[in-house]
């Protein structure tokens, strides 16, 4: 019988809807509550933690109390045996630190943790290479490969892991950036170490990749083919990433590199925005969204754009997807397909199939878009 880990961060994620891109820090999370964010991370786990019910009689479950993983585990009507407490009424970075210190002097054979970057350089910091480990996704920013493409893949490996289809494990950079830098449209990640994972490429995710600096031309010429088609009768969401970047200049207009802008009839009329400013401003529009996808992962929807949130696209329709990339962006993906992982199941369907994807000036490629899981 084999003995499980189960670390929550609570307050993972809950900076993405409101535009904070990451809640690291006191502040930050004071801010992030002020304007309305929920907790999502227990919600993510108790996702990974489901596909583990049936196999409940081949493992023992550890966890610390409350809202640090006791109650997603007995959400899903799993019986963890608590081993400590976290601090109240906010849990810690040495929280998570001292939790998988815990876990790992008892032996775990894998430890699930629910966070994103900044919880997998507390456990790394805390226990290295010495356990196995998997990240469940609950983050704003994830660039480590230390984490499942999803929730859903998290609970397939950890199962596998289980029951012994998955023996093999490898280690896996743990990266991060600079929140404060990040919040000022300047990204540079960071590596931290390394953390030890079950070996399960197709279930995991790939570190972010950056785009290359030779690829600005080819950037410049899915814009100048964006502008074209741009109507004055609709609205467009513009998304974060270099490959959006050069639409909102050749309009004249402010960009938020790492965030959210929106136009209308050649006009900014938001900026970083929120998932309640993009509601608010769409209301009464037309409205299409356009994307790219993360470099290295394939990530269209859910990292470091949550403010996209499923009410969002929905509002905006499937069908009012436009999704840009260079084909060097997707030839990095070697054939996988682009991945949604909104967080409701539904929208992430709904998500799914073949879309049109401009890759360079009136040049477009046919490429599948699906679910992590």
């Amino acid at each position: 019988m084999k003995t499980l880990g189960l670390i929550v961060n609570p307050v993972a994620g809950m900076g993405g809807t409101v535009g904070l891109k990451g809640t690291d820090g006191p502040e930050i999370l004071r801010q992030a509550e002020q304007l309305g964010a929920v907790p999502q991370a227990e919600k993510r786990a108790e996702q990974a933690l489901a596909a583990l019910v049936s196999h409940s009689d081949s493992f023992v479950l550890l966890s610390f109390s409350g809202v640090m993983g006791e109650a997603s585990a007995t959400a899903c009507g799993l019986k963890p045996r608590v081993i400590g407490s976290g601090s109240s009424p906010r849990t810690t970075p040495e929280d998570t630190a001292r939790a998988a210190r815990q876990m790992a002097d008892r032996g775990v054979d894998l430890l699930l943790f629910a966070g994103g970057d900044g919880t997998a350089r507390d456990v790394c910091g805390a226990i290295g290479t010495s356990v196995t480990v998997l990240g469940i996704p609950a983050g704003v920013k994830i660039h480590s490969a230390v984490f499942a493409s999803s929730p859903a893949a998290a609970g397939q490996v950890a199962a596998s892991f289980v029951t012994g289809e998955i023996a093999r494990v490898r280690e896996a950079e743990v990266m991060d950036i600079n929140e404060e830098d990040y919040r000022r449209d300047i990204l540079s990640a960071r590596l931290y170490g390394y953390l030890k994972i079950p070996d399960a490429r197709r279930l995991l995710q790939n570190p972010k990749a950056a785009s290359a600096p030779d690829e600005r031309t080819i950037q410049r010429a899915i814009a100048a083919g964006l502008v074209e088609r741009m109507t004055d009768d609709r609205c467009y969401i513009v998304g974060p990433g270099t490959t959006c970047r050069p639409l909102m200049e050749m309009l004249g207009l402010d960009n938020s590199l790492l965030g959210v802008d929106m136009i209308c009839a050649g006009r900014q009329i938001g900026k970083d925005m929120s998932e309640r400013e993009i509601l608010e401003k769409t209301a009464d529009s037309m409205c299409s969204l356009i994307l790219t996808p993360v470099g290295g992962q394939g990530f269209l929807l859910g990292r470091g754009n949550q403010q996209i949130s499923p009410d969002v696209i929905r509002r905006v329709g499937k069908e009012n997807i436009i999704v840009v990339a260079t084909p060097e962006k997707l030839n990095s993906l070697r054939g996988r397909p682009l991945l949604v992982d909104t967080g409701d199941v539904a929208t992430d369907s709904y998500l799914c199939g073949y879309y049109r994807v401009v890759t360079g000036y009136r040049e477009a490629a046919v490429y599948r878009v699906s679910c992590c899981a």
